[in-house]
């Protein structure tokens, strides 16, 4: 039967003294039969491969291309992934889709569709089962939905934060994270870093990836995402702590500033972590965050005043620290070796994606052997893994064919179909009557055309592009997009991310789906075809416009 990853830690607590993991103490021997005794016998090297989790390149785990090969071999003197969980005695490894332009793209990228990302974690767990450690891999991914998706075919497509936010139905999204949660397990992922537990500010970096910019609001949706998923025996990661939804900057290539106080991080930000901590989230994911009133000039990653002040001692915390990726600038300050051990020393226990995973493992080796790393320090971190990975130790994994099924997408559609929102224009009835023409921002042509089926599918004649004189132009904008890719001409603008672009429409009809979702243009379909009401309201203030015109 599949564990209920929530009801066991929620006995456990992820607590080293709970369950018995109390760690061993200097007068008693280490003790086989508990976790912490068993981690108190591992090996430096077994305790340093424990808390790394970078990538591998390739899409199976001992069968890789050659760029595939050549890639590896560059970053860690392997081939295969399973080299690499080999050589490094690996706790973790995470799943990413390259980016197109990124030259490592194309036949290096660990991600491609459903049955190969089964195989390949069934393939990279064969390699964890003959480490000495002798526990399951943690193998993690960014499957937030929205912008950030890594599995995109085959799936069942969650629409974003923002839309959940919009619906404010924290039953819907519970359910709606359930049905991903169990999606993910069948593909052999145990960690999703996610929900974004950010409060929205007037920053557009989280933009969608929000619940939204009320503290309450994203407090209560953040913590049904936790319970949706980790019911299905996925972990949850609450990020980016304390808070990325304000500052400008984006810590990929920056070091954002936190600019308030402790009263208004206490009352805005910290909330929805409170929240989901509460709701037993397994991981929180620290955040390259210069968080002024607390420790200014050193990144929330890197700070024990924030991460052991007030994350564990402050907030209560027991469960698994995950660093924000180490390859992202705010890290990259020191070298490889030397952020893997000070990122532990500030009280992370897992370290994501560090650019050197071999410096990163020989960094901690060596202070171990120089005393500037702690054993008992790093047991700490490799007792909260080993809990965690036998909480969601998958006992029973759910079958492919849980992909993308009617109950799925039932569970999913009613999130999207509550979200969509009107920001003006009357209601009540069909928005669009008579022929209907559809255009969209450049690189918005798939929406496009799932609109058109859609809405052909409710009874609604679409005209060909160009639409005819007389028609009713739905015009369809998405991420990224600014006031020069709306169209002039448009009776109704749909904003499919953030709704702040709809402030610079002219149209008489504006909409929100906050997500391009393929349930969320079915939804967008039916309100406009008068099926459905737009029952949204819009979880952050769009500048001269209501929440909803239709409330």
């Amino acid at each position: 039967m599949r564990r209920n990853a929530a009801a066991i830690l929620t006995g456990c607590a992820l607590a080293l003294t709970a369950c018995g993991t109390a760690p061993a103490t200097p007068e008693s021997s280490p003790s086989p039969t508990t976790l912490a005794g068993r981690v108190a016998l591992l090996s430096d090297e077994d305790l340093a491969g424990q808390v790394l989790m970078p990538y591998a390149y390739g899409q199976d785990a001992t069968q890789v291309s050659a760029g595939a090969a050549k890639a590896n071999q560059k970053m860690a003197g392997v081939r295969t992934p399973a080299e690499l969980v080999a050589k490094l005695r690996l706790g973790g490894v995470i799943l990413v889709g390259f980016e197109a332009g990124d030259p490592t793209a194309q036949d290096t990228a660990n991600v491609d569709r459903p049955e190969q990302v089964r195989k390949f974690t069934a393939g990279l767990q064969a390699a964890a089962a003959k480490l000495p450690a002798g526990s399951p891999l943690l193998i993690g991914t960014d499957q937030e939905y929205g912008v950030v998706t890594r599995v995109k075919t085959g799936v069942t497509l969650l629409p974003s934060a923002m839309a959940l936010g919009a619906a404010n139905k924290p039953e819907l999204t519970e359910a709606a994270w359930r049905t991903a949660g169990t999606e993910l397990a069948a593909m052999g992922i145990n960690v999703d870093f996610a929900p974004d537990a950010d409060v929205q500010g007037e920053s557009s970096v989280i933009g969608s990836r929000s619940f939204g910019s009320d503290s309450a609001l994203v407090a209560e949706q953040a913590a049904a995402a936790v319970r949706g998923l980790q019911a299905a025996g996925v972990a949850a990661t609450l990020k980016h702590f304390p808070g990325h939804g304000r500052p400008a900057a984006d810590s990929h290539g920056d070091l954002p500033q936190l600019k308030q106080t402790r009263k208004e991080l206490a009352e805005i930000d910290l909330p929805p972590f409170q929240a989901g901590i509460k709701a037993g989230a397994m991981l929180i994911m620290s955040g390259h965050l210069d968080v002024r009133a607390i420790d200014p000039g050193m990144p929330a990653s890197f700070s024990a005043k924030v991460l052991d002040g007030v994350l564990r001692q402050e907030l209560g915390f027991q469960g698994v620290v995950v660093t924000d990726a180490l390859n992202m600038a705010p890290a990259e300050r020191w070298p490889a070796g030397e952020a893997a051990v000070r990122a532990l020393q500030a009280g992370n226990d897992l370290l994501l994606m560090p650019p050197d995973p071999v410096a990163a493992y020989n960094g901690i080796l060596t202070a171990l052997k120089t005393g500037k790393l702690s054993r008992d320090r790093l047991r700490e971190s490799v007792t909260r893994i080993q809990t965690l990975k036998h909480a969601v130790a998958d006992d029973d994994q759910p079958g492919l064919d849980v992909l993308a099924g009617q109950t799925h997408q039932a569970a999913v559609a009613a999130a999207a179909s509550a979200a969509v929102t009107q920001l003006r224009g009357a209601c009540g009835a069909a928005l669009v009557t008579g022929p209907v023409g559809v255009t969209a921002a450049k690189g918005r042509e798939s929406s496009r055309d799932h609109l058109v089926k859609a809405l052909q599918a409710q009874g609604v004649r679409v005209e060909q592009r160009p639409a005819t004189a007389g028609a009713q132009v739905v015009h369809l904008v998405g991420y990224g997009d600014t006031a020069g890719d709306l169209n002039a001409k448009a009776t109704i603008a749909v904003a499919m991310d953030t709704p702040y672009i709809l402030a610079k429409s002219p149209a008489p009809i504006l909409l929100a789906t906050y997500s391009s979702s393929p349930s969320s243009l079915d939804a967008l379909a039916a309100v406009l075809a008068g099926k459905a009401k737009a029952e949204g309201r819009s979880p952050v203030a769009v500048n001269g416009l209501p929440r909803s015109s239709c409330s």
